[in-house]
């Protein structure tokens, strides 16, 4: 073999490419060359006339599966002794120069017809090794043809299919299976809605656009919660950054952090926000494009003028913000990682991820919005500071997720005490009864199903019967007399209930009832309640024991479900709220505060700014009230301009008290028509 040969043999070996025979004898001027080479080094052996032994050497160069077993053969053929010809050649060259030219022209018009004969012999090797492998091909696929059907856009099912192919048998090992994680264990493609949305519409559909600009896109850092836009502006670090203040447990505590710039533009929202005027914080982020707090309370403000897209885009902004700052061992996903709600720097983020899954419910993605729900309640599931446990049925049971939300039932019903919520009393036994409508199953685990659904929607109605009324109303159903006219269902129901449970009841109906629309649902709906009146009108005993359970329990909700409502906008249960909270201000970048928050760093006091830098809010409040003042704190003579205040509203009663007297004692009243006056034709006013 020759040194060229040789190389070309260790170049791909170092690029580990495949080796290919037929590539070394590439090009026959080349190996022209190399003879010519060869036989100046003295290497070269006499081409003999016979074709059999060219033959021979490519059969030999074709049954070569060592590729170092060609290494070896060159080595050998350097090495051997030379034969009587060779040697008398060599010998003879001194001698008769004109025989050697002769004898290098004769072997170089020999040896472009080896190499061609060669390269045929190789060329009809491959075409008949390439009939072989179809005809395997075929034998496979006659033998499985399952193998083919379970290949689709599921990459555990095509995982499967290779190891399957690959004769190994497919066993999930005790880590994999989904049963062993963590009931509240996130996965990072389902965080992507377009995950969902090639589901449904398939993926040249969703990523037809894209594909044809992946080319021309720009450097964006890899996030896993929102994809950054050509249409934002150029990220640069606002000045937040995350910390870890301490890990215990298995678990790590982590905390955001505002630099003294951030800070400054944190002071600057909050005058912006007391303006009352929204142009102030587009101004703001004008300069700070990626400032959180501005962006959500922007949002807000796209979302009531009912600019979606671009509510939306604000809040992707402020999240793509926020995971540009994630510290290198916060983890969205192994539900270890924790943020505490009463620091002011952590609340954004919530409330950020709450807003990206209300838009992603309204959009249609409910599996993804499920996914960011049981990541906000994996940053706190002790606090649950937004009370994420009245959403995540719904979102269950709009992704049909029915064996999480029954798995999530009962791991925390025994310290969470879940069945006391109306919404999991309620969506557990509704899970329960689709899972026996599935046909995979057998008729005795669908009948057992059916049973342990009716007894807890009976349970459910009898701890909670002024659910039924508000229910079968929104989902426009006409009761029976016998159920509206039953004192357990009727008026009385509703009436008697304590508050927090009139809160949680209405949140439940305002948001769920379109679950309950459905046909088959309503049957089955209608069933157990007949059932729960024979129990109730045959003296059941459990209930009277939940009738007394109600009364105890529900007197008061704590602050995290005033939030949750407050921020699910329901008409029905924000109309429950209570009045310490609907009469105290609720601000939208952080709604109902912690009262007992953990505050880094505070707000520096102002001095109280003239009548003419005040909004016209404040002027308004201070036409009325002179010694009104938006900012609170003393102003200078107060006590002359209340004197003074009291003086005009005096004088303005009197002139009030007056003009009465002059309106009544110049009112006139009409005298009636006497009957006896003749009717007045109608074409009179012709």
């Amino acid at each position: 073999m020759s040194s060229r040969a040789l190389r070309r043999l260790r170049g791909k070996q170092r690029g580990q490419e495949a080796i290919d025979i037929g590539g070394l004898l590439a090009d026959p001027n080349e190996e022209v060359a190399d003879l010519e080479e060869e036989a100046q080094d003295g290497v070269l052996q006499p081409v003999a006339k016979n074709s059999r032994k060219s033959s021979k050497k490519n059969k030999t160069q074709k049954n070569v599966n060592n590729i170092y077993e060609l290494i070896c053969d060159a080595d050998n053929e350097t090495e051997r002794c030379p034969t009587d010809e060779e040697a008398g050649v060599r010998l003879g060259e001194p001698e008769d120069q004109e025989n050697k030219e002769k004898s290098d022209i004769g072997q170089t018009e020999k040896a472009p017809r080896l190499v061609e004969s060669s390269i045929d012999k190789v060329n009809s090797g491959d075409k008949t090794s390439k009939r072989k492998k179809k005809k395997k091909k075929k034998k496979a696929t006659a033998e499985d043809p399952q193998q083919e059907e379970g290949v689709g856009d599921d990459l555990d099912a095509l995982l499967e299919t290779i190891e399957k192919t690959n004769g190994l048998s497919h066993q999930s090992g005790p880590c994999g299976t989904s049963d062993n994680r963590p009931v509240l264990y996130v996965e990072h493609r389902n965080l992507n809605p377009e995950t969902e949305l090639k589901r449904y519409f398939g993926a040249r559909a969703v990523l037809g656009d894209q594909r044809a600009r992946t080319r021309q896109r720009q450097f964006h850092r890899s996030t896993w919660m929102t994809a950054p836009k050509d249409t934002w502006p150029r990220f640069s670090r606002p000045g937040i950054s995350m910390s870890l203040q301490e890990s215990r447990e298995g678990l790590q505590y982590f905390t955001f952090v505002h630099n003294r710039d951030y800070q400054q533009v944190q002071f600057k929202f909050l005058d912006a926000v007391e303006s009352m005027d929204p142009n102030n914080i587009v101004a703001l982020l004008q300069l700070n494009p990626y400032h959180v707090d501005s962006l959500l309370q922007l949002s807000d403000v796209c979302r009531i003028q009912e600019d979606q897209e671009m509510a939306r885009d604000l809040v992707e902004r402020a999240l793509y913000s926020f995971e540009c700052a994630f510290h290198p061992v916060f983890s969205l996903t192994s539900g270890t990682s924790r943020l505490d709600y009463l620091r002011p720097e952590n609340r954004a983020f919530y409330l950020a991820l709450y807003k990206h899954m209300m838009f992603l419910e309204k959009r249609g993605c409910p599996r993804t919005a499920l996914e960011y729900c049981k990541l906000i309640l994996s940053l706190d599931p002790e606090n649950d500071p937004l009370c994420m446990l009245l959403m995540v049925d719904f979102l269950s049971l709009r992704s049909r997720e029915y064996t999480f939300l029954i798995r999530l039932y009962e791991e925390w019903e025994g310290h969470r005490n879940l069945s006391q919520l109306p919404n999991f009393a309620l969506s557990v036994a509704l899970s329960y009864y689709h899972q026996s409508l599935q046909d995979e199953l057998t008729p005795e685990e669908c009948a057992r199903l059916k049973q342990k659904a009716d007894d807890l929607l009976q349970d459910a109605l009898i701890m909670f019967p002024g659910v039924l009324m508000p229910l079968l109303d929104l989902c426009a159903v006409q009761p029976d007399s016998a159920v509206s006219s039953h004192s357990f269902f009727g008026p009385k129901s509703q009436i008697w209930q304590p508050p927090a449970l009139n809160e949680l009841l209405s949140l439940y109906v305002g948001r769920c009832h379109i679950l309950w629309k459905e046909g088959r649902v309503l049957l089955w709906l209608e069933g157990n309640v007949r059932e729960v009146l024979r129990r109730v009108d045959s003296k059941d005993p459990l209930v009277e024991d939940y009738e007394n359970k109600r009364k105890i329990r529900y007197q008061s909700a704590p602050r995290n479900i005033h939030r949750h409502v407050i921020l699910s906008e329901i008409k029905g249960a924000t109309a429950a709220l209570p009045l310490e909270v609907t009469t105290q201000p609720v601000m939208g970048f952080d709604p109902l505060p912690p009262l007992d928050s953990v505050i880094s760093y505070t707000r520096p006091n102002r001095s109280n700014a003239g009548a003419s830098n005040e909004s016209s809010f404040s002027l308004f409040f201070r036409s009325l009230l002179p010694n009104f003042n938006l900012q609170g704190g003393a102003r200078p003579n107060d006590d002359q301009e209340v004197a003074r205040a009291g003086r005009e509203l005096n004088q303005e009663v009197n002139r009030l008290m007056a003009a009465m007297r002059d309106m009544l004692a110049n009112i006139q009243v009409l005298e009636a028509p006497r009957e006896d006056e003749p009717e007045r034709d109608e074409e009179e006013w012709d």
